[in-house]
């Protein structure tokens, strides 16, 4: 397995695997309901990156229970419970701790076929990067902390969190891409970085075909952009070549929350899988591509 990989494999033989992934985090979003849909969806994801399919589920739980009311609780674990009912993964128990702060998580078992399997180290060439969800929600979950999002960029937000990768894996696998991530902690970049050193290839992103959330750009350029982010930015730009503003850096650079899925897709199945995607994902975007690499892996960004 590749270093990158986005969770666990175990091997049970004849063409069976379990995938294993964790997840958790304090809360990102105002209403608790919301909290437990995107922490679920978020630790579905990484399943969904590898071509897997997730069959349970364990929660994690840390409450101050001395400072916050446990009906609030049962708000957040209701929307993890119906997160994990659409994606039909059985929640079979978990564990709670008395917490100085809230958070929340899950561990994921799921089930892959070895080869069938997606993996960070397998981009090519002339390979095209496809995004099946638009960037932002870093700069979003910032602002609706500082209370200056817009219901639209707020609502926007949570729609993209909550969204399941599940019908762009499924897509995916059905065209045969076999490199794959999804988008969360370390952004675009960072997760492209992943991929290329992983795969031995550079990449060329074309910005105008990233798809952003409406406001985003807006909030950056009126300094609304999480350290994690700003983090982020810096341990990429070394082997970045940008023609673009910082704002749209600062953008590709955001830390993602449940983002979308990004792809190596050959020519051979470009065509296929885009058709999938249309209704699977409809804000997926063909981004970029692959390119040879002469050493050390580089971003071309214009």
């Amino acid at each position: 397995m590749a270093a990158y990989d986005d969770a666990g494999v175990f091997s049970m033989g004849e063409g069976r695997a379990l995938v294993q992934t964790v997840d958790f985090f304090s809360p990102i979003v105002d209403d608790p309901y919301d909290w437990g849909r995107i922490t679920a969806a978020n630790a579905l994801s990484d399943v969904y990156a590898m071509g897997g399919r997730p069959l349970t589920a364990l929660q994690m739980v840390g409450w101050p229970r001395s400072e916050l009311p446990l009906d609030l609780l049962g708000r957040v674990l209701a929307g993890g419970a119906d997160v994990m009912a659409e994606a039909q993964t059985t929640i079979v128990g978990g564990h709670s701790i008395d917490n100085g702060a809230p958070v929340y998580g899950f561990a994921v078992t799921g089930v892959v076929d070895p080869g069938r399997m997606t993996t960070n180290s397998a981009a090519r060439p002339g390979d095209s990067i496809v995004l099946t969800k638009p960037l932002g929600t870093g700069v979003a979950a910032a602002a609706i902390g500082r209370q200056t999002a817009s219901r639209d960029l707020a609502d926007g937000a949570v729609a993209v969190m909550t969204a399941l990768n599940r019908a762009a894996s499924e897509v995916m696998a059905a065209a045969g891409v076999r490199c794959a991530t999804d988008v969360t902690g370390y952004g675009l970049l960072g997760h492209l970085r992943a991929m290329a050193e992983a795969s031995g290839v550079s990449a060329r992103l074309e910005m105008s075909a990233v798809p952003v959330l409406d406001g985003v750009a807006e909030m950056v350029e009126e300094g609304v952009y999480p350290g994690g982010s700003m983090r982020n930015l810096r341990s990429v730009s070394p082997m970045v070549d940008s023609r673009v503003g910082e704002t749209n850096l600062k953008i590709l650079a955001d830390a993602q929350t449940s983002g979308g899925l990004l792809m190596a897709a050959p020519p051979e199945i470009l065509d296929g899988l885009a058709a999938g995607l249309e209704s699977a994902a409809p804000a997926a975007a063909v981004i970029g591509e692959f390119t040879a690499c002469d050493g050390k892996p580089r971003i071309e960004v214009v």
